[in-house]
């Protein structure tokens, strides 16, 4: 979502980066309110087991505006078995449409191995560029810090740490606690 639609508002940051077969999102544990921190390890990647397949979510944002579309994510996945794309855009339309979910403030990174996407309530749906994505308050930090590691020998965990390390150490609403799921394509 844009920084500008909620000025003030600070996330978390999520990675997510796809290399040798697999997909790695982490997510740091910092909860932010203002200028405070409130907790240091809450949990922002989740394992979602819809119809017993595997989707790793991480979010950005409001953590009950966050549950309520992991929620809807859900219920979308149990209804198109196995079509990732199609459970995103139709959670998409629903975020950008319906008059109570219009106003949830938070972002999603999506994956389910082989396909990867964000999410935001702007409709948007996006495959990341270069198989890395990010988002957050340190998004961008972490995706630079990606991006130059994704030429190194290094595997996609070692990256996504070494990069979220990097943002960690520059955006004051992101720290080292992580939460790592690992999902094969």
């Amino acid at each position: 979502m844009a920084e500008d639609k909620f000025p003030g508002w600070h996330g978390t940051t999520i990675l997510a980066v796809r290399r040798g077969g697999k997909v790695v999102v982490a997510g740091d544990g910092q909860v932010s309110v203002g200028q405070t921190v409130m907790k240091g390890s809450a949990r922002k990647v989740r394992r979602l087991k819809p119809g017993g397949r595997d989707v790793v979510a991480g979010f950005a944002g409001s953590t009950a505006d966050a549950f309520t579309l992991l929620e809807r994510l859900e219920k979308k996945l149990e209804a198109a078995p196995g079509q990732l794309q199609r459970a995103c855009v139709e959670l998409a339309k629903d975020w950008r449409t319906d008059k109570y979910l219009r106003n949830l403030e938070a972002m999603l990174i999506v994956t389910d191995g082989n396909q990867l996407y964000v999410v935001t309530g702007a409709g948007d749906v996006l495959e990341p560029e270069h198989d890395i994505a990010a988002i957050g308050s340190g998004g961008n930090f972490a995706l630079a810090a990606a991006r130059g590691l994704i030429e190194s020998d290094l595997d996609a965990e070692a990256i996504a740490r070494k990069a979220m390390a990097i943002a960690a150490d520059i955006c004051v609403y992101t720290n080292g606690n992580l939460t790592v799921e690992t999902i094969e394509g």
